[in-house]
């Protein structure tokens, strides 16, 4: 997901005491990247995240603009701002874009070339992540155009003339443009940080990678076409990089196979996008599998009450497979209701949130395979032109601000806490 709108945010007199508390509480920092707080990889222990032996509850958010933003001097501060945010509010992980693809502040400009000045951008927002102690999902490429995407790569081996195909689904298939993608996410990997000092792939604060944001490949809705890709990357990816997790970046369908594709998928479509959510899934090479949640564009008919109700159903339907079948983690990496529904409320999107952290805080009383969730998409004030009719400031409006640290801190509770946040955490739950 992706896109921009001009919002107008609903202000509440409880909200300008939150900014207030937000504001004094925490500010903008000088950060001493030399005095960073340690941290610890994360690993997978079946269908929990561990660090350090303990398991660690994932109440996580989309912030794909990091890296662009970090180009500019000046926008900078949004970054660190909204990083200190979610850490006051005990979120834990970030899911960012680490790629843009030929367009405007391109990291890679053309195949294998890469823009140092994007590349230091990418080094900040890691080093400030890692200040505030908050880890970072990394999506490597993106099936849709926005930010170059898999139809740039196409255009790409077309321009040079080795291209055997112009459907962006060659993405999938064509040895030429394997070669470049392969070649990007060593580059990614194996990048030494300018700030820190620190190798990417040796990196704690990078929580994982993602292989692509949504993947489709239409041209061959058996999937055997993205199940090849998919085993071939996550493998190129493990050859280099041990020591962090990986996920694919699905959207949650199920195949043409799938005893669930007539039960649980949202319409008879959705089987035939050449991908399927457990096959795609299994290789030993995907630490955890990837749901997202978009019920205003998978339903145009439905009223609030039935996407809410297929909404539970399609969460516990991927964690069941997680448990039963997978025997790993589930993860719902994008989550949202758009605000351009006819009747729109707010308190529409706080029933939202809740359903879905309902059914993660279900999972995880049981330790079971619901990892966590990423609401898509958080910023702070002043980016309206980043936004589409998902995103939120969520310090602006005092409930949605308060039903997800009520998530972090049922989770924490769930869960247990890691040392360096339990004081942390103290101070945030005992208010509630």
């Amino acid at each position: 997901m992706m896109g921009s709108n001009s919002l107008v945010w609903p202000i509440l007199g409880f909200a300008s005491i939150l900014v207030f508390v937000y504001l004094s509480f925490g500010g903008l920092l000088s950060v001493n990247y030399k005095n960073d707080p340690r941290l610890s990889f994360v690993e997978r222990n079946g269908t929990n995240f561990v660090v350090d032996g303990k398991v660690l509850y994932v109440n996580g958010w989309n912030s794909y603009w990091f890296m662009e933003h970090a180009v500019v001097d000046h926008s900078r501060p949004r970054i660190r701002e909204m990083l200190q945010a979610a850490a006051k509010m005990g979120l834990t992980v970030c899911r960012t874009w680490a790629f843009n693809d030929g367009d405007y502040n391109a990291l890679q400009v053309a195949p294998g070339q890469f823009d140092e000045r994007v590349f230091k951008a990418l080094d900040y927002v890691i080093a400030e992540a890692r200040q505030v102690g908050i880890r970072l999902l990394f999506s490597l490429v993106n099936n849709l155009q926005a930010y170059g995407g898999k139809t740039k790569y196409v255009k790409w081996a077309w321009d040079e003339g080795v291209g055997l195909s112009a459907s962006n689904d060659s993405f999938f298939f064509d040895p030429s443009i394997r070669l470049y993608f392969k070649n990007y996410v060593k580059t990614i990997l194996t990048r030494k940080n300018t700030i820190t000092g620190v190798v990417y792939r040796d990196d704690p604060t990078i929580f994982g990678w993602e292989l692509i944001n949504e993947p489709r490949c239409i041209t061959d809705a058996s999937g055997d076409t993205l199940q090849d890709w998919i085993e071939e990357m996550s493998s190129f990816v493990k050859s280099i990089d041990r020591k962090h997790l990986l996920t694919i970046g699905l959207e949650g369908f199920y195949g043409p196979n799938s005893p669930k594709k007539d039960t649980v998928n949202p319409e008879f479509w959705a089987a035939d996008l050449g991908a399927d959510f457990i096959r795609n899934s299994a290789p030993s090479t995907v630490d955890f599998a990837s749901v997202h949640i978009y019920p205003d564009h998978w339903f145009k008919k439905k009223t609030l009450e039935g996407k809410l109700m297929f909404v539970a159903k399609w969460m516990r339907s991927h964690i069941e497979d997680g448990d039963q079948v997978l025997k790993k983690p589930v993860m719902f990496t994008e989550f949202g209701l758009s605000d351009l529904n006819k009747g729109f409320d707010p308190l529409q999107r706080d029933r939202f949130y809740k359903t879905v952290f309902d059914v993660i805080y279900e999972s995880a009383k049981k330790k079971g395979a619901g990892g966590g969730s990423f609401a898509w998409q958080f910023f702070v004030e002043g980016m309206e032109d980043y936004n589409d009719d998902f995103g939120i400031v969520p310090w602006k409006r005092a409930s949605t601000y308060e039903i997800i640290i009520q998530h972090t801190c049922r989770l924490a509770k769930a869960h247990g806490t890691i040392a360096s946040q339990k004081e942390k955490l103290k101070r945030l739950c005992n208010q509630r």
